[in-house]
């Protein structure tokens, strides 16, 4: 049998590019630390950088340089609106937005809250009962317009007496058809005959009393707050407003305003500074809670809207987008800042509101007899 000789070892096919073109071998150079990030030549985009935040999660480095975000948590067992609770919801979205861009609103509190009358609300109450007996007297000279239909009415008792008799009625007529209807017919029905009718809701707000406490939930909704009523629990409201602060934190807010004057929270915001998250305390008194904070601002101008237009007018360093604030080594204009809101601060109070505070001050009392009635009135505090 004759043997066939052993194949000899072929050279490595070399690679042959279009046109008929072979490159040219590049030396292969060891390369000594990190490579550097360049774009790949398929358009593909290169690798993301990611760095740690102050709270151990890692991040995109693109992220970190988005706009900043704030987060309001409202704490309504301990600080409630003490006027219509739409304009004091939409004056305290307004100081938020000074911060950055506000991505969530948030109010919790018990039942209890929701079914308080506060003082204002008696009061306007009877001040309507009032009017009405001078007019069952004599009728005013201008009537009374139905916002829906148009009707006259000689008294303001006449307006509610047509108004639920005829507006909800078929209010309540057209829910129960929407009930019965499913899918498009149902989206369909609904944006044309409930959504698509704000005259009928501005009316029912000033012709329609609820039949528990003023509203404050549906107020307070209609500004874009989410309301979340807890348990009938000690502290209840307060541990969900803890669990709302850490994951504040761990989405990587830059900005936190809370609403409570409840020093409880004195260590959730001391972790949040900690963390990395500025914070905002809007209260009544300067509290521990409003020293572990980085601003303090009263609540009473901040409902009434002078806080947030000051802020405004200003022109304070922390609105510029690329401020960037160091707690450990805070910068120079930190002091003016300190110096410009406490001058707001100041200027909310009136001469002798200033007395008063610094006498409840010495006194460490704090009296809650202004959300109590004075006069025996059939209306109580609850219903």
């Amino acid at each position: 049998m004759k043997l066939l000789p052993w194949p000899q070892k072929l050279p490595p096919a070399t690679p042959v590019q279009r046109g008929g073109r072979t490159p040219s071998p590049q030396p292969r150079t060891a390369r000594i630390g990190p490579r550097p990030v360049q774009a790949r030549a398929d358009g593909a985009p290169p690798p993301l950088e990611m760095v740690r935040g102050g709270d151990g999660v890692w991040s995109s480095a693109a992220e970190k340089q988005r706009e900043r975000t704030a987060v309001v948590l409202w704490d309504l067992d301990n600080k409630p609106p003490r006027g219509p609770p739409y304009d004091a919801a939409l004056a305290l979205h307004h100081l938020a937005a000074l911060f950055g861009r506000v991505v969530d609103v948030a109010a919790y509190a018990n039942r209890h809250a929701f079914l308080h009358l506060p003082q204002w609300v008696l009061d306007e109450r009877r001040q309507r009962k009032a009017a009405d007996a001078l007019e069952r007297r004599a009728a005013p000279p201008e009537p009374y317009l139905c916002a829906v239909c148009g009707r006259k009415c000689r008294t303001h008792a006449d307006l509610r007496k047509h108004f639920r008799q005829l507006h909800e009625r078929e209010r309540a007529k057209k829910l129960a058809r929407l009930r019965s209807l499913k899918g498009k017919k149902r989206r369909a029905f609904r944006d044309r005959f409930i959504g698509a009718n704000p005259n009928y809701e501005e009316a029912a707000r000033e012709l329609v009393k609820p039949r528990a406490g003023y509203g404050l939930a549906a107020e307070l909704r209609r500004a874009g707050v989410f309301v979340k009523m807890v348990e009938d629990k000690p502290q209840a409201a307060d541990a969900a407003l803890k669990r709302q602060v850490q994951h504040s934190v761990a989405r990587g807010v830059d900005w936190l305003v809370l609403v409570s004057d409840d020093s409880d929270f004195a260590e959730v915001v001391r972790k949040a500074r900690e963390a990395r998250l500025r914070t905002v305390v809007v209260g009544d008194w300067k509290t521990a809670l409003a020293r572990q904070a980085d601003l303090w601002f009263p609540w009473e101008g901040v409902e009434s809207g002078e806080v947030g237009e000051e802020l405004e007018l200003k022109g304070l360093p922390f609105m510029a987008a690329d401020l960037e604030l160091s707690f450990s080594d805070p910068p120079a204009d930190w002091e003016d800042l300190g110096s410009v809101v406490d001058e707001i601060v100041a200027s909310a109070f009136s001469d002798d509101e200033e007395e008063e505070r610094d006498r409840l001050l010495r006194s460490s009392a704090f009296d809650d007899s202004d959300w109590d009635s004075d006069e025996e009135d059939d209306d109580d505090g609850f219903l």
